[in-house]
């Protein structure tokens, strides 16, 4: 069975989203599937070694084929040409897939962005199967941020949610909220929707902190009893503000630092915050490998999790699973409709407190760090709860399951 997986970011880079696709591919070829990943050109998040590495067109890494597509800018641009650059994004990997001669039996595709799901649509109607992954509920998570006014515009991107939804033989969500909100939208689809949880690769974080050889900290003069690290995309969506609200009423531990690892839209903005109001224990790191990331975790103590009081969609944030994983309790802020809320109760990994109240989250952040004896046990039941419900090895084989259903 020829598979065709369909993502905007394949790796390299920090986030888990593009790690979810990955983790997908090598478990599908190592089950003797023939797998093809059509993907944008690697040119944002980027680490400095990726940066600095050569990428052909087309490749096979670890067994999977990858065809990478280029594409015009839509990271750190304005949203006019992201737009435009989503709309034909999805004109580009057909024709990239055609002219590379692909053959394609299904096609699963990851969303965001939501135009790619027409690459999946396209396939269908040839008679191919398609199953759509969605991350996040677009465009309702771009209108209740106010990145999407116009109603014409808005009108065009729920029209083409429509037809994605429609198109796809099956639609995942990776919370029991994401699905309640698809079929309030979308009730027709009920027979086709399911819930796949989000999952994490547990073995890339083993035997990590007892490697004491390199210490990431150090190298870039970090020095404190205790490490907050927020790592991913500095935009919008992420409220780092909030984060800096909460350093601000944190200066007086002189021994705890905040640390802002990675890039986006915000950064600059949030540096000139910094420095104006002199927030002494806040430190920005450039991007970084995955595998530098999974390192500076466990040198870290706390994770920290922060999304905008304006989204309202149920979306848990992926570093959750990230810092889970590494036994590092969870400081996350998110809106009241996020079901990361949920998932940190369940696991009794940290505190979630809700975004548009800095008080609390305030008061949510002091109660986690003063429980410093507890710290390690709160991580630990973190990667416990993770190791019984949320491995790769749980979570995959149910999308293997749907594949054999829609080939019977």
């Amino acid at each position: 069975m020829k598979i065709l997986l369909v993502t905007d970011s394949y790796p390299p880079e920090i986030r888990s989203a593009s790690h979810l696709m990955e983790d997908l591919a090598l478990f599908l070829v190592g089950k003797g599937y023939h797998v093809t990943v059509v993907t944008s050109w690697p040119q944002y998040n980027l680490s400095a070694q990726a940066r600095d590495q050569k990428f052909e067109t087309i490749s096979v890494e670890s067994g999977v084929t990858v065809l990478r597509v280029n594409t015009l800018p839509h990271h750190n641009v304005n949203y006019l040409v992201r737009g435009l650059s989503q709309f034909l994004m999805p004109l580009q990997f057909i024709y990239k897939i055609f002219i590379n001669k692909i053959k394609v039996d299904a096609l699963i595709v990851y969303s965001p962005p939501l135009t790619l799901g027409l690459v999946g649509g396209f396939y269908r109607i040839k008679g191919k199967k398609f199953i759509l992954n969605i991350q996040d509920l677009f465009p309702q998570n771009a209108v209740d941020l106010g990145i999407l006014r116009n109603a014409f515009v808005i009108m065009i991107f729920k029209a083409i949610e429509k037809f994605v939804y429609s198109k796809a033989n099956i639609l995942t969500v990776h919370s029991q909220g994401n699905l309640t909100q698809v079929l309030k939208d979308y009730p027709e689809f009920q027979s086709k929707t399911t819930v796949i949880h989000n999952w994490i690769d547990l073995s890339q974080f083993e035997n990590i902190a007892s490697d004491k050889t390199v210490c990431l900290l150090q190298e870039w003069g970090v020095k404190a009893e205790c490490v907050a690290i927020f790592a991913g995309v500095l935009g919008p969506s992420q409220n780092i503000d909030l984060l800096l609200e909460i350093a601000m009423e944190m200066k007086g531990e002189k021994g705890l630092r905040f640390l802002l690892v990675g890039d986006g839209a915000e950064k600059s903005r949030l540096q000139n915050i910094v420095i104006e109001k002199n927030i002494t224990n806040v430190q920005f790191i450039p991007f970084i490998s995955r595998s530098e990331y999974i390192r500076l975790l466990s040198e870290c103590d706390i994770g920290l999790v922060s999304l905008s009081p304006l989204n309202k969609t149920p979306v848990v944030p992926g570093k959750i699973l990230d810092y889970m994983a590494a036994g590092k309790p969870v400081a996350a802020f998110l809106h009241a409709e996020s079901a990361g809320h949920q998932l940190i109760r369940n696991a009794k990994c940290g505190i979630s407190a809700k975004s548009n109240s800095l008080q609390e989250c305030i008061q949510g952040f002091k109660d986690l760090y003063n429980e410093q004896k507890k710290l390690n046990s709160i991580g630990l039941s973190g990667k416990d709860y993770l190791e019984k419900n949320l491995t790769k090895e749980k979570c995959i084989p149910l999308i293997e399951e749907m594949l054999w259903k829609l080939k019977e």
